[in-house]
């Protein structure tokens, strides 16, 4: 095994071998064979997609007198030079580094002489988001008025970075993040040529952290060749990137969606007692909450699983919302762990911000079998005495059992609700009141200033810190408002009574303490200091 790197080794030497890019390549092919290649193309997208390989195949496929089918032959003098890197009228440019307005001046200049032997002088320029404003402007006149000779492939990572100028000026074409059995497929490829041996569980590990690299894969592969040599093991791997062999993404996605903030921190403290890479850990993580989320929008062709992976996680998505599973990827997709030093706080505040959030009226709901438990009434009429509504499932309910049913065919009129189900969506209903008001700001006046404190009939009772709030609540138009949007929030009609209470109260709520979360909170050691109000 030679000494050159992979992602050089095996670099792809037609437009047929970039992987997952056919759109572009298929574009690229048609215009060579015509011959209308454009003067200037713009190639935007992830490091690691291809921009650089597709521009200098696009180089050899102009160049080649004896392309077919818009393809290189890879076997005459100037397919050769370019491959080899010795081309002449083959310039590549890293404009990270050459960003200044007189290294494109100089190029402007040379790019009036005539290639010395290729039909063109390709001048591919790489991260060109770089160039300062003023070689921007230079280089935007040699795209104004180009010599009919050169052809310019612009290529970057950061497209909104580059001036709008330029970019009207280009082909645009956008490469895209790899699928992970596409990188499986060419890390298979190299280890069978390499003679290496890898399980493919190892390969799918590798590929996963590559996310969409596929030069970033052949990278961890070599890295892997290099502390092991030719025999690869699957532990060995997981050790490297950080992984755990115990299944803990499962686990702590379990703990998400069944909103368990003590288990979910358990895991999480296991992990950082293991020395697991938290960044690797969450990137697993998000990856399968997106599968949840896909798997609940009945989109599994979207997921590139095993079957039995689909079944586990068809099942564990139908404890969830929607709403609630998109939720979770929001929040541990934006962990940024470069601010942090790794620190396990941010996957637990991530974890508390799910758990934490307030439910929806179909999360509130238990769904359940008769024919998985002993005695279906017994469980029911348990459930119904500690205030959980219950659907079961009416194909295998016995006639005798009492059928909730799902909460999206309740009418709102029949949900039961009081004060301690009002104060739990309380948070909910104040942020539907953002934007509303003459000002856009009426959320302003209850948020940190009121508390539902009563519910008598169909009036609520608001209970105000300070008579300048209340005041304006009770502002005929701002009290119309309020009442509009409970009734869109509760979907019931309520009016509003508004009084003066005591800003400290001496004990926190029945209905918060009783909250399983806090519970559990509670039962581990912690204390309420203060209710957040």
């Amino acid at each position: 095994m030679g000494s050159e790197v992979f992602y050089r080794k095996w670099r792809p030497q037609t437009l047929s071998e970039v992987l997952g890019q056919e759109p572009v390549t298929q574009t690229l092919r048609h215009a060579v064979e015509g011959g209308k290649i454009a003067h200037a193309y713009l190639f935007c997208g992830p490091r690691g997609t291809g921009k650089t390989s597709t521009a200098r195949i696009l180089a050899k496929a102009a160049n080649c007198p004896n392309q077919a089918g818009g393809e290189p032959c890879n076997a005459c003098d100037m397919c050769r030079s370019i491959t080899e890197g010795r081309a002449l009228d083959v310039i590549e440019i890293d404009a990270a580094s050459n960003r200044g307005i007189d290294e494109i001046r100089s190029l402007r200049e040379k790019a009036n002489y005539a290639p010395s032997l290729a039909r063109y002088k390709v001048y591919i320029i790489d991260e060109v988001h770089m160039l300062t404003e003023a070689a921007c402007n230079a280089l935007l006149k040699t795209l104004e008025e180009p010599p009919g000779h050169v052809i310019f492939v612009l290529a970057t990572t950061e497209a909104h970075k580059v001036i709008a100028t330029i970019v009207s000026r280009c082909q645009r074409f956008n490469f895209h993040r790899l699928r992970q059995t596409e990188i499986m497929d060419k890390l298979k490829l190299i280890c069978e040529k390499e003679g290496i041996h890898i399980e493919p569980d190892s390969l799918r590990l590798i590929a996963r952290a590559a996310t969409g690299s596929l030069r970033d894969a052949e990278n961890i592969l070599q890295q892997m060749i290099a502390y092991y040599g030719n025999q690869i093991e699957l532990d060995q791997v997981q050790s490297e990137l950080g992984i755990g062999r115990d299944s803990r993404v499962r686990q702590l996605a379990r703990c998400v969606v069944s909103r368990d903030v003590a288990a979910g921190l358990k895991v999480i403290n296991s992990l950082n007692s293991d020395g697991v890479d938290l960044r690797q850990f969450n990137l697993g993580l998000v990856e399968y909450l997106r599968g949840l989320l896909l798997a609940k929008s009945r989109c599994e062709e979207a997921l590139d699983v095993t079957s039995e992976d689909l079944a586990e996680m068809a099942s564990l998505a139908t404890n969830a919302t929607l709403d609630y599973l998109l939720k979770a990827v929001k929040s541990f997709s934006s962990i940024d762990f470069r601010s942090d030093n790794y620190s396990a706080l941010s996957l637990e505040l991530a974890l508390l911000s799910c758990a934490l959030s307030p439910p929806t009226g179909q999360e509130q709901l238990i769904t359940t079998k008769p024919s998985e438990v002993a005695d279906a009434t017994e469980i029911t009429e348990s459930l119904e005495e500690a205030g959980v509504p219950v659907a079961l499932d009416s194909s295998e309910i016995p006639s005798e059992v009492p059928v909730a049913l799902d909460s999206t065919e309740v009418p709102s009129e029949e949900i039961s609700q009081n004060i301690d189900y009002l104060r739990s969506r309380w948070r909910e209903f104040i942020k539907s009141l953002r934007g509303e008001g003459s000002s856009g700001n009426l959320d302003a006046f209850l948020r940190s200033a009121c508390d539902p404190v009563a519910l008598e009939d169909d009036t609520l009772v608001l209970g105000f810190y300070y008579s300048f709030h209340k005041e304006k609540i009770e502002d005929a138009k701002y009290r119309h408002l309020v009442e509009k949007k409970l009734k869109e929030v509760f979907g019931r009609p309520y009016k509003i009574r508004c009084i003066l209470v005591d800003y400290k109260r001496e004990a926190p709520s029945q209905a918060r303490t009783q909250n399983p979360v806090i519970k559990a909170a509670l039962e581990m050691g912690a204390r309420i200091s203060e209710e957040e109000l």
